[in-house]
């Protein structure tokens, strides 16, 4: 997967984001993974503890899915789209820095089978919008 650094903070090309921070590649039209960003990681310091949904689990977007806490605080993760939770990182349970150490890969949180994916997908950003919307809250 190809890359950009923006002041530090890396954001992946070939996946789509929120402006809460959560990432979503969509693998195919049964899967889309689900994790948080570079920017919300750094941002949280120290991942200590991830709260994952049950598989199974009927969610709407931007409804919480789990918790991410670290020494600074506790935060909600929202879904980047309708679906049904088909898949949890459990080696998050054991392992939560690994949101830290490989947000984009080894820090998945979810994988959810998309409700209505061509719909909702159009209202996601994606890197160059998040890119730019990370420039924005940087200047602030």
């Amino acid at each position: 997967m190809s890359a950009e650094l923006v002041n530090g903070y890396i954001i992946l090309k070939e996946i789509y984001y929120t402006k809460d921070h959560e990432w979503v590649k969509i693998e195919n039209k049964d899967m889309a993974r689900v994790g948080i960003t570079d920017y919300a990681q750094k941002n949280l310091h120290e991942v200590v503890y991830i709260g994952l949904p049950k598989v199974g689990l009927l969610i709407s977007k931007m409804e919480p899915i789990g918790t991410v806490e670290s020494i600074k605080s506790v935060s909600d993760i929202n879904s980047p789209l309708s679906g049904q939770i088909i898949e949890v990182n459990e080696k998050l349970i054991d392992s939560p820095e690994l949101v830290n150490k490989s947000s984009y890969v080894d820090g998945w949180i979810v994988a959810l089978k998309p409700k209505i994916l061509s719909k909702e997908s159009k209202s996601l950003m994606t890197s160059e919008q998040y890119a730019e919307y990370i420039k924005e809250l940087l200047e602030k």
